[in-house]
């Protein structure tokens, strides 16, 4: 009878092995699910981040292209009268 212990008791121990494996590696796996999450959270704020920005550089852009044409225009206009000027002068 012994011998019918020590087979059980083996094939506790290895059931006991083997769900503290299977244990182990679903613990790694959902720290490493959990990790993987985190990650992505991060890079998608990021990419918010780095679109907000590129949004505000645009609409300065925008601004500074809006000056200089209407700088353009007037310097336009200002020839525009010189010449018209000089050529009453003439």
């Amino acid at each position: 009878m012994a011998a019918g212990v020590d087979a059980a008791g083996v094939w506790a121990a290895a059931l006991g092995t083997g769900g503290a494996f299977v244990l182990l590696i679903v613990v790694v796996w959902q720290i490493a699910a959990t990790w993987r999450a985190r990650m992505l959270a991060a890079r998608d704020q990021q990419y918010r981040e780095l679109a907000v920005k590129y949004a505000q550089l645009l609409e300065d852009n925008v601004e500074l292209h809006r000056r200089s044409v209407e700088e353009l225009t007037q310097a336009r206009q200002s020839i525009a009268a010189m010449e018209k000027m000089m050529r009453e002068i003439d």
